[in-house]
């Protein structure tokens, strides 16, 4: 399998979609979102994380952990924000829909990028990684979806341990929430401080609270 970096040309163009919106069907619970995610949907909507549990987020358990993903509609299986075929927050888009059809790869504590096969596109243009996901500050963003890779992978193996122990249920249970409260629930404020140094200082708080 080949990897990209961010600084690589890969095919990936789709001349703006033009309506096809293949990729905004029948994904289920598999658009997770990460904390930046939630950042930039917070912000576009002028909301917090509770009214979107309430509208366009749901929570799912993933190897004991409770993780947030973007809801589907039930009758078409449309994501939520898909509307006539467009996505209505195409600019704050979550970071796995910004980056397909490419897909994230972590070895070594580093992120690589691969094509994948689902979009149906043809005659697709050779883009700038980078610039296919348009994040800013790409380095730092680059820094946080490490980051927040192994942390989540470290909770799950812990979440895990807890599971097989009837003991423990309830430090399993305070463990989900917490995450949830540091890193979803309690929001982040551009007036202060970045985002990428907000989470950080999270990063810290919940690894000693944990």
């Amino acid at each position: 399998m080949k990897l990209y970096g961010q600084n690589d040309m890969v095919r990936v163009g789709c001349h703006d979609c033009m309506g096809c919106s293949q990729c905004c069907r029948g994904m289920g619970d598999t658009v997770l979102l990460d904390a930046y995610d939630v950042y930039r949907l917070t912000g576009r909507l002028g909301c917090g994380f509770e009214t979107l549990l309430e509208s366009c987020v749901e929570l799912h358990v993933e190897e004991g952990l409770l993780l947030p993903n973007l809801r589907m509609e039930e009758d078409s299986g449309c994501c939520v924000f898909l509307k006539e075929g467009r996505c209505v927050i195409h600019e704050d888009r979550p970071g796995l829909c910004r980056a397909f059809p490419l897909g994230r790869s972590y070895e070594d504590g580093k992120l690589g990028y691969f094509l994948l096969e689902d979009c149906p596109r043809e005659n697709k243009t050779k883009v700038k990684v980078e610039k296919w996901i348009g994040i800013p500050q790409a380095e730092a963003y680059q820094d946080f979806l490490v980051s927040w890779h192994y942390l989540v992978k470290d909770i799950k193996a812990c979440t895990a341990r807890l599971c097989a122990e009837d003991s423990s249920q309830e430090r399993l249970k305070e463990c989900s929430l917490l995450f949830l409260r540091i890193f979803f629930l309690r929001g982040y404020h551009e007036e202060e401080q970045d985002f990428f140094t907000q989470y950080s200082a999270r990063l810290k708080e919940f690894r000693r609270l944990l």
